[in-house]
């Protein structure tokens, strides 16, 4: 019985895995999927529109807007600086040439969002400031829109844009100024 062949038995290996690996890759799918959700979620901004008129008069499909809270800045040729309050064809003030020093330009523009804020206050919309509108021409410099911008963070005024169309009689005031 000695010479029968031995049954040969395997080494039995180790059952244990390591599972860091996978433990690793499970807190990267969580993390990717939190900051997906949370970056997926509408972000809402406060959007400050002008004050509507209470009637309108004819067709008014886009909205009717009383002007009250407008401030135009128009920039021409060699430092020329034209402004005006509320709408063109009734400004609440008449346009007006002034210049870049603190004297000037400055002064106008907290005087003017001054009003602003209130006549916002008077109607119960308070700390609605002014709505400013620049236009530069062609002939003015990069410079002169720097400055108003700067002018603008100075005063505190965060609503403004920056339009180069110009209406005719816009056109005619800044060439006559």
């Amino acid at each position: 019985m000695k010479n029968l062949p031995q049954k040969v038995r395997s080494k039995k290996l180790s059952s244990r895995v390591d599972l860091t690996a996978m433990v690793s890759v499970s807190f990267l799918l969580i993390i990717f999927f939190m900051v997906v959700g949370e970056l997926s979620k509408p972000k809402v901004m406060n959007l400050s529109l002008p004050d509507r008129y209470p009637t309108c008069l004819g067709d008014c499909s886009f909205g009717c807007y009383s002007g009250n809270r407008f401030y135009t800045v128009l920039l021409g040729e060699n430092n020329k600086i034209v402004t005006y309050a509320g709408l063109l064809y009734s400004p609440i003030q008449e346009p007006k040439e002034t210049n870049y020093s603190e004297s000037g330009f400055r002064t106008d523009l907290n005087l003017i969002n001054k009003k602003i804020l209130e006549y916002s206050a008077a109607i119960g919309r308070p700390n609605r400031g002014a709505i400013v509108f620049i236009k530069p021409s062609n002939k003015s410099n990069y410079g002169n829109l720097i400055d108003v911008l700067e002018e603008l963070r100075l005063a505190n005024i965060d609503t403004y844009a920056v339009i180069d169309e110009f209406s005719p009689e816009e056109t005619k005031l800044l060439a006559s100024n």
